[in-house]
This record gives structure tokens, sequence and C-alpha cells, in this order.
């Protein structure tokens, strides 16, 4: 009785260490998009947008998705059954794997740079737009295997219970990406000296993302050697070990890829909304927002969660793999749900503060906090994927999320078809066919996991549920008052006071949410504020 105990107990504490380190990712990726919205433009922000969309793809697929889950499955099991040594061998042969297909890749995309652009943004019809999108994409394409590295280490640091630097180490790529990215293009582009901001600028920020992506990875190596990996290039991959990685590794590819794909559609029937390029930048600036919370939360219960479950799932499905798997997905529903009513009450206010600078306008804001309502809609059901997800890979169901995730593929499409080539409605709908196919994902693989596992223990989940919704409504009466009061002369506020008036709104709205949880004895809430405070307290 005691094992499962320990094992949640540890589950809510390392996911309050991961979540403090990925705040400082989130909110140095969000200066990030301001920089470049405020300095270049809604238009060619979103060039850039489009240009970088394929490296970060992977970079999802690979640091968050299914490389990581496949080899973090595989080498913590490694690590339980055939000690140390052996993992840090297929810790080896994976690098090296890694480092020459990844190559191969990233040469053929500089190689098919312009048909790439062409094929992804069809509603183009600007040639300029095309031009400074295919040059920057070939910059940014080598990012790619240095993130398929990464997301090795990451995967060997966090099976061996190293949570922190992992997560921290991707504030270190955004913080490249800003400091590299405005050093180079001073460098090169002499109108961003002078003050007479152009598009030429957006090629130091392209090689802002290499110089942050190998920030990225080299944070971590001294962790990693500290925990026992010596680095060096093993090929041998005819092993086991390999073989099984590379198993679980391609139905992951294509589950986690149900999302990115719809990205990708997102992007495609962008470029033929009224909004055109720019409707890239206000879809980006929408999920931004959405990935805030979903990193903080979302990844980071993931991220705990899974070598958890790849320990215990060597002896089966047992009450302690359920257990552990239903804390993960009720720390997830308490942190996500008011997150989500917040930025859908408060979509308008937030954007503006966030944004609207420089040459990012009023009719911006409109145009992001229209899809940020979408978003917060399907950020619930985005983060409890997160959760559930990787559990089906380690319990040797690998197919069952490759089959919803080409499912919701479909839905997707279809919908985006109808919406923007037969009723011609613009990008918001894009968003809001992305949160329906969410929170299709989540039920299929829901009923899925509830039936392997032989419950999930749903009965605590609907009761946790009831709570927290009193916790919402309270909140949201919070926010709604707010909007009719204290933010009714928004548009005829300075900056200083609409930060001020939106903070307090915010402040108010999450203690009234925390306050009334905790008095309602909501496990998780107490749990979570305890270790926040215990976290600021001392180094974790």
């Amino acid at each position: 009785m005691s094992e499962p105990k320990t094992e949640t107990s540890s589950q809510a504490r390392s996911t309050g260490v991961v979540s403090v380190a990925i705040l400082c990712s989130r909110l140095l990726g969000l200066v990030r998009d301001q920089l470049l919205n405020g300095l270049f433009g809604a238009h060619f922000t979103g060039i850039f947008t489009a240009a970088f969309r394929t490296p970060n793809m992977l970079r999802d697929l690979f640091a968050e998705g299914a490389l990581s889950t496949a080899f973090v499955t595989t080498f913590t099991k490694k690590i339980k059954n055939e000690g140390d040594e052996a993992a840090w061998v297929l810790g080896r042969k994976m690098l090296a794997l890694s480092v020459c297909f990844m190559s191969m890749v990233a040469l053929a995309g500089v190689a098919v740079a312009p048909w790439l652009v062409r094929l992804l943004n069809p509603g183009w019809e600007n040639p300029a737009s095309l031009e400074l999108c295919t040059r920057l994409v070939r910059i940014m394409y080598p990012f790619i295997t240095i993130v398929s590295v990464t997301a090795l280490v990451m995967g060997m640091l966090n099976s061996k219970k190293v949570f922190f630097v992992p997560a921290v180490a991707s504030a270190f790529f955004n913080l490249g990406c800003i400091v590299g990215g405005v050093a180079v293009a001073w460098l090169i582009d002499p109108g961003f000296r002078e003050g007479h901001i152009t598009e030429k600028g957006l090629t130091g920020f392209a090689i802002g993302t290499l110089i942050g992506g190998l920030m990225q990875l080299g944070i971590q190596l001294p962790s990693l050697r500290r925990v026992g990996f010596r680095f060096g290039m093993d090929f041998g991959w005819k092993d086991k070990g390999v073989s099984e990685v590379l198993h679980l590794m391609w139905p992951s590819l294509i589950a986690a890829g149900g999302t990115q794909v719809g990205v990708f559609l997102n992007s495609i029937f962008a470029s033929f909304t009224p909004g055109h390029e720019a409707a890239n930048a206000w879809l980006a600036n929408a999920q931004r927002l959405q990935q805030l919370p979903l990193g903080l939360f979302g990844v980071a219960v993931a991220t705990v969660t899974l070598p958890m479950l790849s320990r215990l799932a060597t002896e089966g499905v047992t009450p302690a793999f359920r257990g552990a798997l239903a804390k993960g997905l009720r720390l997830v529903l308490f942190l996500t749900l008011p997150s989500a009513v917040g930025l859908s009450l408060l979509a308008d206010e937030i954007v503006s503060i966030l944004f609207e600078h420089g040459k990012f306008t009023a009719a911006d804001v409109a145009a992001t906090a229209a899809p940020l309502q979408a978003y917060a809609f399907g950020l619930v059901f985005y983060s409890a994927i997160k959760v559930l997800q990787p559990a089906f890979y380690t319990i040797g169901r690998r197919f069952v999320p490759m089959m919803s995730s080409l499912g919701v593929i479909a839905l997707t499409a279809a919908l985006n078809s109808i919406t923007v080539f037969v009723l011609h409605w613009d990008h918001t709908a894009l968003a809001w066919a992305t949160a329906l196919g969410l929170a299709c994902n989540f039920l299929a693989l829901y009923l899925s996991m509830r039936k392997f596992a032989d419950g999930l223990e749903t009965r605590l989940l609907v009761q946790g549920l009831i709570r927290l919704l009193a916790g919402i409504a309270v909140m949201g009466a919070v926010c709604l008052a707010a909007k009719f009061t204290l933010l009714a002369g928004w548009q005829h506020m300075g900056f200083i006071l609409r930060v001020a008036a939106l903070g307090g709104t915010v402040t108010v709205a999450a203690v009234s949410y925390f306050t009334v949880t905790q008095r309602l004895r909501v496990e998780e809430a107490g749990e979570f504020i305890g270790i926040v405070s215990r976290r600021f307290k001392r180094y974790p």
C-alpha cells in the first residue's frame, strides 16, 4: 500500500520541479514572439513562423514526442533489467543513429526548400514572401539534427530521475534565440542598427534558432556526465535495444504527429484565408499562449509520469500503474481547467498586453484573441493527451494512439476543407477544428485505456471534477465581474494601468480558485501549493 502512495507523492513533487523550470522557458518563448511581432509585424512574423514550422514540428515530435517516448520507455526498462552500463550502450547507439539519419534529413530539407515552401503555403500569392521563407528554411533546417540529440539526452536524464536541468534547458533555447537573434540581426542588417528594421533582420533570428538549439543541448551535457554517461558514437545498430526503440517509435511518431499534422493542415488552409501570411502569426501567437499552461502543466506532468509508468509497467498493469496514471490525469485537470477558463474569458486583454506593441496593431489583437478562445477549449484535452498517450507504449498497446491520431487528422482535414473552401470562414475556424479534434482524441484514448487498465479511477476523477467546477464557477465570476468594471475602460487606459488591472484580476481569480478547491478538499490543490511554496524556499 505504501509504494503507490510514495510513487504518486514523488510524482506530484517532481511535477512541481519541472513546472517551475518550464515556466522560465515558456516566458522566454513568449518574449521571443513579442520581439518578432513587435519588430517585424504580423506579415513578416507569419513568414518566419512558416519557415520554422517544419523544424519546430520535428522538435515537438522528437523532444516531446515519438523519439523521447520510445527511447525513455526502452531505456528505463534497460536500467531496471540489465543495469546502467547496458543502458548507456543503448544511449550511444541511438545518438550515432540519430545524428546520421537526421543530418541526412536536414540536408534533404535544405535541397528541397523551394518546393517545400510552395507546398506548405499554396495560398500565398507574393513571390517575395516565398523567396524570403525559402531562405529562412535553409538556415533553420540543421536545427533538426541538434534537437534529435537533445531529445535523447533529455530522455536519459529523465530516466535517471533528473528532471529540473532538462526542463530548464529549453529556457536556454529561447534565450539563445533572443540574444543570438538580436545580435546577429544587428550585425547583418544596417536598418536594424539605425532603427529602420526590415525583413533582412529575420535572417538573424533564423540563425538565433541554431544558437539556441546548441545552448539547450550544451547545458545538459555536464548533468549527463555526472549521472554516469560517457560520450561516444556506437554504430552497432543491429541491436535488440535499438530495434525495440524503432519498433515503438514508428507508431508513436504517427500518433504524436496527429497534432502536428493538424498544425500543418491549419497553416496550409490558413494561406487561403483573408490573412494569408499574417494568419500564420495570429494562429501561432494564440498557440503560444496555449503552450504556456500546456508546457507548464501538461508537459511537466507527462515528463515525470512516463519514466514512472515505464518502471511500473514491467510488472504489468498493476494498481500502482493505474493509480499513477490516474493521478497524472487529475493533476492535469486541476491545473489546466482554470488556465483554459482564464484564457478564454480574458483573451482580448491578455493578447493586448503581451503583443500590442510596435508593428502589432489592435486589428492583430482581435485576430489573435479569437483563435485563442478556441485553443483554450482544447488546452485541457491536449494536456491530458500528453499524459495519457505515452502510457499506451509502456503496456505494449502502441497502435491505439496511432489509429486515434489518424482519425483525428481525417476529421480536422474535413472540417477545415468545409470551413475554408465552402463556408469561407477565417482562420478562427481552423483553431476550433483543432480543439474539437483534441477532444475526440482524448475521449478515444481515455476509453481505450480504461478498458486495458481495468478501470482508471473514473469515479475519483468525476468527483474531483465536480469539486473543481465549483472553483471554476467562482473564478469565472471574478473574471466576468472585472470585465464589466475594472477592465471596462480598457481602450482608454495607459499600459501600466492595463497591466495592473489585468494582473489584479488574474491574481484574485487564481486565489479564488485555489481557495475554493482547498476548502473542498481537492487533494491536488494542497499538494501542488505545498510543492511550489517549498520550491521557492530552497533549490530543487
